[in-house]
């Protein structure tokens, strides 16, 4: 079943996330996209049934205020405008819409019926993926995180065998987690899964490089590299599947909001990329991705496993990376994530990690003055990855960690534990 559609414009809001999860709650399935776009690409989108033009602090850019295509206006769509001031409809609001306004203007003026659930949307994305793809393989990098495992699987309930998915060792994984992914895909999934050990080429092309922004198109870009290669030993590779999802292009940057950061799915793939892409999450939050690999039947230690971002480790050894740090990172990590386990704030805390920073502190070892590096732990909690918490992790765990970290992971003496929600932080640090 086609799902209706209330579609938000983006005239400068900082709420559009807010306001389309709220109208998904409501049952009924909401897209964000630019204030310019035309009828015609209005129209082409497919059971739309009404308009939210939706204003906000950044309607002014490069001087002008923005607004929509006049032909918006005579389209024969309700239009609902918040603070937005040019707006040439009636029904205006001056500030976000209480919930009964929303759904008097989403049910009664709109007729949008409540069909937006994670059956109708995989019924539908199947279809699509099946149109799009015909009888050709889809090739698709598989981390073994929560975004690809729920692709495989809705890729695999889709087009079966004509999957093939490629998992690469970049060096920048987790203590143990190509081990895993191997085990789980490979063995107990039966997935037609290629192992692929890159990490001297990814550490290689990375060396010396201390842009964050950089790092990630470099990583993003050897990922597609890796994958051509393994396609041209391959025949009928004409489809890239990817797990992009809503934060990762609302991130990347709007007409009227700056980028926060590219993500490897959404920006610095290569001009040269032989591939079309198959991106059947890309309007899905991550709640809802979830939502989405329980529906598909995937085991719930897959699809709560902790979020883990494409560049791996790469962006959590800050700056430059180098080989002591980057185990400095691994192994850190591998003790916090063993201790929440313990604590049981495995199945509390939604998103915990370590980093560590390219510069040294001085510190006291064996008597001896020595300058060595920190481990930072971040805790944090969040439904949407939009907007983010800190977990209050009690002091007697911290201080357990703490010990661990110090005696077991070499060149660290310091442990900082961050106190920063999002925003104004985002949840990596790079």
């Amino acid at each position: 079943m086609k799902q209706d559609m209330i579609v938000i414009l983006d005239l400068g809001s900082t709420e559009n996330t807010t306001l389309a999860r709220q109208i998904r709650d409501m049952g009924v399935y909401s897209e964000i996209h630019p204030h310019d776009i035309t009828a015609t690409e209005l129209k082409a989108l497919e059971n739309v049934k009404g308009i939210i033009l939706n204003g906000g602090e950044n309607r002014v850019v490069d001087g002008q205020p923005v607004d929509v295509r006049g032909e918006l206006y005579t389209c024969g769509y309700p239009i609902l405008s918040i603070d937005h001031p040019g707006a040439k409809c009636e029904k205006q609001l001056k500030a976000f819409p209480e919930e009964a306004a929303l759904r008097e203007f989403v049910f009664t003026d709109c007729k949008a019926q409540a069909n937006w659930n994670m059956k109708n949307f995989i019924a539908d994305q199947v279809e699509l993926v099946r149109r799009q793809v015909g009888d050709k393989k889809v090739l698709l990098a598989l981390s073994g995180g929560v975004d690809s495992s729920v692709v495989a699987a809705l890729l695999l309930k889709a087009i079966g065998q004509q999957l093939v998915c490629v998992h690469v060792n970049h060096g920048l994984m987790r203590k143990n987690e190509s081990e895993s992914v191997v085990e789980v895909f490979q063995n107990q999934l039966h997935a037609n899964l290629i192992y692929v050990d890159a990490t001297e080429r990814f550490l290689g092309k990375l060396a010396g490089v201390s842009d964050p922004e950089q790092k990630r198109k470099i990583i993003g870009g050897e990922f597609i590299h890796v994958f051509e290669e393994e396609a041209r030993k391959l025949k009928g590779i004409d489809f890239l599947g990817q797990g992009t999802i809503y934060p990762d292009i609302i991130e990347s940057g709007t007409k009227t909001a700056k980028m926060v950061k590219s993500h490897h799915n959404v920006g610095g793939l290569p001009e040269d990329l032989q591939f079309e892409l198959v991106e059947p999450l890309k309007q899905l939050f991550k709640d809802e991705v979830r939502a989405c690999g329980v529906e598909l039947g995937l085991p719930a230690s897959m699809v709560y496993r902790q979020p883990f971002p494409g560049p791996g480790l790469g962006v959590r050894c800050l700056g430059a990376i180098t080989r002591d740090r980057l185990e400095a990172v691994r192994e850190s990590d591998a003790i916090l994530r063993e201790e929440f386990a313990r604590a049981g704030l495995d199945k509390k805390v939604w998103q915990y990690f370590t980093v560590v920073p390219d510069f040294r502190s001085v510190g006291m070892k064996n008597h001896a003055r020595v300058f060595e590096y920190m481990v930072i732990i971040r805790a944090i909690n969040t439904v949407d990855a939009m907007t983010a918490s800190i977990e209050k992790v009690d002091w007697e765990v911290l201080e357990k960690i703490t010990n661990r970290i110090l005696a077991e992971v070499e060149h660290v003496n310091r442990v900082c534990y961050d106190m920063s929600p999002k925003p104004p932080a985002t949840i990596e640090f790079e």
